[in-house]
């Protein structure tokens, strides 16, 4: 049994004696929304790609084994406890050292150590080996907002062919537009702006702090190499859903990739502290089919052409993180 299987049979094992909770629980993860954090969530997002998928499986199997060492401390903490008590033990011994039991708990840890030293090895290349991508994108960080480019680039028959690259800058939705006291039509044509970015049918959902103005499109099942790089300062690129947090650093490309299994909205941000507004430069891709993507690309193509190298900016959003230089 592999070391991952065996933490799998661990964990099952220990769910059916909390068996009388299992059904609400199984239904609160099925509710759960897809690429973003909800209120009391205590474990990692839903994966949405395969490196996501392997971390998960190497984290569930590392806190099997985390519990079980917490376990053992506690035991030998109260067998000391009880047993080498004053009044169990009136004349305590004098022993200075046991030369095999010294052995013995510095062979077992460096033991542990290597047991989860080379599923975490194969686990940083397989991050690390970027497959043929089926779509390159590049991703700028800017104070305090993010920019997409398309490339020219053709990926051959089972990949993505751009002819016109085209380019957009992604502000998060002002903050005005939540809560109680928001301007709903504001808020209405915030989304109905989104909307026809999306070139959908379907009214997106927006959420505070996470959405912006635009959202990187790809499509679903689909080798995805991110190119990212920052015009200013450190910043750091991460979609939790999709495994991958990469620097983004003044003149350097840093690489990584996914491929999104599903369809859906995920969410992610800048990681980095970049200045005063770093909470303010939300990442959002949303995951489309593939006939769905080859619509939008080709009316994001005429509406956001690169011509002489400039990124065409977007509908502004005036919230914290919005235009450049909008202190």
């Amino acid at each position: 049994m592999g070391f991952t299987a065996l933490s799998r049979t661990i964990v099952t094992a220990a769910g059916l004696a909390m068996a009388a909770g299992v059904p609400a629980a199984a239904q609160a993860a099925a509710d759960a929304p897809v690429g973003r954090a909800v209120d009391g969530q205590l474990g990692l997002q839903p994966a949405a790609s395969p490196v996501m998928e392997k971390l998960t499986g190497f984290h569930d199997s590392l806190l099997v084994i985390i519990t079980l060492i917490t376990l053992l401390v506690f035991v030998l903490l109260g067998i000391c406890i009880v047993r080498f008590r004053k009044s169990a033990n009136p004349t305590p011994a004098k022993t200075s050292h046991n030369t095999w039991l010294e052995v013995a708990w510095t062979a077992i840890p460096v033991a542990i150590l290597v047991f989860i030293m080379f599923p975490s090895f194969n686990l940083l290349y397989f991050q690390d080996q970027t497959p043929k991508a089926e779509l390159v994108i590049k991703a700028t960080g800017y104070q305090w907002y993010w920019g997409y480019e398309y490339p020219e680039q053709d990926n051959g028959a089972d990949g993505v062919t751009i002819e016109e690259p085209f380019g957009f800058d992604a502000f998060m939705i002002d903050d005005d537009l939540f809560g109680a006291n928001a301007d709903s039509a504001a808020r209405a044509d915030a989304v109905a702006d989104l909307q026809t970015f999306l070139n959908t049918d379907q009214t997106p959902e927006i959420h505070r702090l996470l959405d912006t103005n635009t959202r990187i499109v790809v499509p679903v099942d689909t080798t995805v190499k991110f190119l990212v790089t920052s015009a200013d300062v450190l910043h750091s690129f991460t979609v939790p859903s999709f495994g991958f947090k990469i620097d983004a650093i003044p003149g350097r490309f840093n690489e990584t990739w996914f491929r999104a299994n599903r369809v859906g909205t995920y969410y992610g941000q800048c990681s980095e502290l970049c200045g005063i507004k770093h909470a303010f430069m939300p990442i959002a891709v949303e995951v489309v089919s593939k006939q769905q993507f080859a619509a939008w690309k080709e009316r994001t193509t005429r509406e956001y052409a690169l011509r002489d190298a400039d990124t065409r900016f977007a509908l502004v959003s005036t919230g914290p993180g919005s235009a450049p230089g909008n202190e």
